[in-house]
């Protein structure tokens, strides 16, 4: 479900975790025939005006972006999706600058954790692959790779940075109506990243369809087609817009995942943009 004309609205650039700068993966996108591509980093909008400049250059329509990490209930956290926010939103800066200092004391114990494990890193060394404010558990994986700590992101994770893992931190988590409060006052529209991944279920996307969300992310590169299938239905159901994103941060952090392998129709993304007002 993809090819020319595609309409991606998930990708990560070097403002939050991904592997290249915006520029680089607007490119990437036109080179994939993506003709709707949307930019949405953890935490950050630092990019969205360099992406909409260059996705402009190359002749694609852009999304202004931004996925927000949700704490969905005690045990399960899920991510947002905000798409057509303003970059300048005062609210969702605030937000930004609040975050950044969270991830940056987080990262000191991450540090302190892996120091005691025996395995040195440097904050510069993590810094170096973040392009933005944001910092992430990728960054540190990447520096565990670059060290030869680790060969690869995923065994950073599996050994020492996964959930349960030895220098796990936890992060700084939103309510679900606070994420899509925070994405509705900077004029987008909320939609639930991967629900097939996060275990979303129809009862949780009802209870916050109440708070404002408007759409769910049918097709997603880690959701095979039966779970599609089920997330179709339910958005059908509840009146939420299905919608498409390959969740790109380049093949060093996420292999097997390319701009523009999944998409949605052009009337799903006229019905999301319509629905950017929804109460």
């Amino acid at each position: 479900m993809s090819g020319p004309g595609a309409i991606d609205l998930h990708s990560h650039s070097t403002a939050s975790d991904g592997q290249f700068p915006a520029e680089r993966v607007a490119e990437q996108a036109a080179a994939a025939g993506v003709a709707v591509w949307a930019l949405t980093d953890h935490d950050s909008v630092a990019q969205l005006r360099v992406g909409a400049a260059a996705a402009q250059s190359l002749g694609m329509r852009f999304v202004g972006g931004v996925e927000l990490s949700v704490q969905l209930d005690a045990k399960r956290e899920i991510h947002l999706l905000g798409h057509f926010v303003d970059p300048d939103s005062e609210a969702l800066r605030q937000f930004e600058d609040l975050l950044a200092e969270k991830r940056r004391i987080r990262m000191g114990e991450v540090i302190q954790k892996l120091a005691a494990l025996g395995v040195a890193v440097a904050p510069e060394d993590i810094e170096k692959f973040s392009g933005g404010k944001t910092l992430g558990r990728p960054h540190v994986a990447r520096a565990l790779v670059e060290r030869g700590v680790v060969a690869t992101v995923k065994e950073a994770f599996d050994r020492f940075l996964g959930e349960g893992r030895p220098a796990y931190v936890g992060r700084f988590r939103l309510s679900p109506g606070d994420a899509i409060g925070l994405v509705r006052g900077a004029g987008g529209t909320a939609t639930v990243a991967h629900p097939g991944v996060s275990k979303v279920e129809r009862y949780d996307l009802e209870r916050m369809k109440g708070m404002g969300l408007v759409g769910v992310e049918t097709y997603h590169p880690d959701q095979n087609p039966s779970v599609r299938e089920k997330y179709a239905k339910i958005a059908r159901e509840l009146d939420l817009v299905p919608t498409a994103g390959s969740d790109f941060h380049g093949p060093e952090v996420a292999p097997g995942r390319r701009l523009g392998m999944v998409t949605m129709t052009a009337e799903e993304l006229g019905e999301l943009e319509s629905r950017r007002d929804q109460a």
